[in-house]
């Protein structure tokens, strides 16, 4: 006779009754500990690059130990908000560390927002003290004009940038001076506490704070290392703004492999060729506008890489020509997917090995593809977002993409109504519009406002983009809706050309797209023009929306 499931569940409940968590056995997750274990383990490494200057581990940890005793001593700490205004230089590195060490939360703001949403997000964010790089002091200024709150103001003299003011007389260095390199940082108690906060973009209102989690961010590092070729001392290079999803979490990850932070205060193509030569970059991070960017300086220069270069894209769908393009390059691209509200990077477009024997062009057709969960993600579906039903894996039935897991946002900051609509039904809603492929692979089609409805039919604008960068002169694209009489909205393209290409027609880009796709999905009416873009390479499509609404008028 067998023991019942019950009898067996009982038996063990009394065999462990016993056992309980402790200090030994059970430590809140942090990816502040990624720093204390990579300055134990390779002190002499170095850490951090910045023009001519470059820091050690030991030296890396020692700053950021200062800069936590020194907020403590002038008595911010838990619960309290510090903000930064940085590009990516070593104040905004070392605020991911010494800001949390000190109990506090941190939040990395957009240096390219203007001064009332910066002032909201002071206000909104009650923030305590404010740490500015010089560059954005006027800035700063003007929205310190508009705001409620009075912080701590430091100012950041990086000597990579030698304009700009002093916004106040307490800089940056003499802060960390004032600090102790003591070990006995306040640990967090409980790895659900914040770390960070990051602002959503806030293009139909104000923005909304998304909080972060410890546990959150040292997963989300790890995952990063698991899905994108970071390898041990990886020589990385600041391309993503450590303001957009705190970098993607890569300035914790980098601690946990020991590798090399490759500063860089502007992204630009030549820089980072320059940066790969010089210091042996193995990996960078980029959306789609930044490959782009590398594409052409590469094919400027004509040269070729010394060894494969592994760069992550996301921030928007990648064209499959640029895919290719980077891989005939030297570049190992991993296609990524995430929101603000999944600390970045949680779905991975994971390689398989039998698409190594497609062509180039169907090998970026396949990476063009989101991909599948993260190693830390536990949830990703695609779902009627009505009804939550799952869609089926037919790569044709479109639905929301949802996700659940650690990786999740703990919610939005002060506003618990739009935290329930998120979490609605157990899932968390991207607002995304994509297909799950039978092989699991989901694919985006657009996001939900972005859907172009023309006539009853639905028209993804994604694959109208994708299909006017296949046309050899396009360097970009973006399709919106424009109203129409008839058919209620049409799609409307706005391109540019590729730098000396010969001059193209609105009619032969029409015509080119008609020989691709279905007639009714092609542009209407296209639009010769720069793209308008924010901070982190995405195209600011309500710009462009008001742009062909006032077109149609």
């Amino acid at each position: 006779m067998h023991a019942s499931d019950a009898d067996r569940s009982d038996a063990w409940a009394r065999w462990e009754s016993g056992l309980t968590k402790n200090a030994a056995n059970h430590q809140p997750l942090s990816p502040l500990n990624f720093l204390a274990r990579a300055a134990q383990t390779y002190p002499g490494h170095t850490a951090v690059i910045h023009g001519g200057a470059r820091l050690d581990y030991r030296g890396f940890e020692e700053r950021c130990l200062r800069l936590a005793h020194a907020l403590r001593r002038r008595g911010i700490g838990a619960g309290d908000v510090v903000s930064v205004l940085a590009p990516n230089v070593p104040c905004a590195l070392e605020a991911h560390y010494g800001v949390p060490m000190a109990g506090a939360v941190l939040h990395a703001m957009n240096v390219r927002l203007d001064p009332a949403t910066i002032a909201y997000m002071l206000d909104h964010a009650q923030t305590k003290c404010w740490i500015v790089d010089r560059e954005f002091s006027s800035l700063a200024r003007e929205a310190l004009a508009r705001a409620k709150v009075r912080p701590l103001i430091v100012t950041a003299d990086d000597p990579s940038f030698r304009g700009g003011e002093l916004l106040a007389e307490l800089h940056y260095e003499d802060l960390i001076a004032e600090g102790e390199p003591a070990r006995d940082w306040l640990r967090p108690d409980d790895e659900w506490r914040a770390i960070a906060l990051n602002y959503t973009s806030g293009t139909t209102g104000n923005p909304k704070g998304v909080v972060y989690h410890h546990r959150g961010a040292y997963l989300t590092a790890m995952g990063n290392v698991l899905s994108t070729n970071l390898g041990r001392h990886a020589v990385y290079l600041w391309t993503v703004p450590m303001f957009h999803c705190n970098g993607w979490c890569f300035p914790w990850a980098l601690s946990l492999v020991g590798g090399t932070h490759v500063c860089l205060r502007h992204t630009r193509a030549e820089a980072i060729y320059d940066a790969i030569e010089k210091h042996g970059v193995t990996n960078f991070c980029g959306a789609p506008t930044v490959l782009n960017m590398v594409v052409q300086e590469g094919r400027k220069r004509s040269l070729e890489l010394a060894r494969v270069v592994d760069v992550a894209t996301g921030g928007a769908p990648p064209p499959a020509a640029i895919l290719s393009a980077m891989e005939k390059a030297g570049f190992r691209v991993t296609h990524l997917y995430g929101l603000t509200e999944t600390y970045g990077p949680a779905v991975f477009n994971s390689w398989q090995d039998a698409w190594n024997d497609l062509s180039a062009d169907e090998r970026g057709a396949k990476n063009a593809r989101q991909g599948v969960r993260g190693p830390t993600l536990e949830g990703l579906t695609v779902r009627d977002p009505e009804t939550l039903e799952e869609c089926p894996h037919d790569g044709e039935t479109v639905g929301e993409v949802m996700f659940a897991g650690n990786i999740v946002m703990k919610g939005y900051l002060a506003d618990p109504e739009a935290t329930a609509r998120a979490f609605k039904g157990g899932f968390f809603h991207s607002g995304d519009l994509g297909v799950m492929h039978a092989d699991g692979y989901i694919q985006l089609t657009d996001r939900s406002k972005d859907i172009i409805i023309s006539g009853g039919e639905n028209i993804s604008s994604i694959e109208v983009e994708n299909t006017l960068f296949r046309h050899p002169h396009v360097l970009e694209a973006a399709v919106v809706a424009r109203p129409d009489p008839l058919w209620g909205e049409t799609p409307c393209a706005f391109v540019t050309l590729k730098p000396g290409a010969p001059e193209v027609s609105a009619e032969e880009l029409i015509a080119f797209c008609r020989s691709q796709i279905a007639a009714f999905k092609c542009p209407k009416h296209v639009v010769f023009a720069e793209l308008p873009k924010t901070s982190t390479g995405k195209v600011q499509k309500f710009v462009l929306r008001e742009r062909a609404k006032q077109s149609a008028r």
